[in-house]
């Protein structure tokens, strides 16, 4: 089964991430449907558009999505729904640009052109009760617009969370980044302990 215009993934796993295992136990975080925070976000391609110039993402590669693709809701009456990707069971369209990562199998993850991911810094300021430096961070990877391990600043609202191979990386538009910075030599890369889930 081929699309003339979207990508047709299957999900990772299941549609939730709302599990951890706590020793030989498994402890649920989350039950709600409608929280973004716990929705899977990775699939691997089954198969790419007909339609229009290929892009990099290839059949069988690994990718990171927005996050309403494998999501569920409840419509007015309460009735659960499929978001609007769902194809069939285990299969989902997604267009072009809801795929932020990809990666071929073996490789390292690769940015489509418009995003990089930065890992965020560890506050420096004993007085701050934010455990984050606000609007800056280190590139982890990028679309070329700026360079891997580059340190820079990005504008106030333009960062999306997301976990990536267990650290908290944002997803920052690549025009929205606003400035280089030097490193310092004080910038310690922050990764709470919560997004290891082994």
């Amino acid at each position: 089964m081929d699309s003339v215009y979207n990508y047709i993934v299957e999900p990772l796993g299941d549609r939730y991430n709302n599990s951890t295992k706590v020793g030989d136990k498994e402890l649920i975080l989350n039950t709600e449907i409608y929280n973004h925070q716990y929705v899977n976000r990775e699939a691997r391609i089954l198969s790419v558009p007909r339609a229009g110039a290929p892009l990099n993402p290839r059949t069988g590669d690994i990718v990171t999505l927005h996050h309403n693709v494998f999501r569920r809701w409840h419509d007015v009456k309460g009735k659960e729904r499929n978001s609007r990707s769902f194809l069939e069971e285990g299969k989902y369209l997604v267009e072009r640009d809801q795929i932020y990562l990809y990666k071929r199998e073996g490789g390292d993850w690769t940015c489509p052109k418009g995003y990089c991911f930065v890992q965020p810094l560890q506050s420096i300021d004993e007085f701050d009760t934010e455990t984050e430096r606000p609007l800056i961070g280190v590139v982890k990877y990028t679309d070329g617009t700026v360079e891997e391990g580059d340190l820079i600043g990005f504008r106030p609202s333009s960062e999306f969370e997301f976990i990536v191979d267990g650290q908290k990386l944002y997803r920052v538009l690549s025009n929205f980044i606003t400035i280089k910075y030097e490193h310092q030599g004080d910038e310690e890369e922050y990764n709470p302990s919560w997004t290891d889930s082994s």
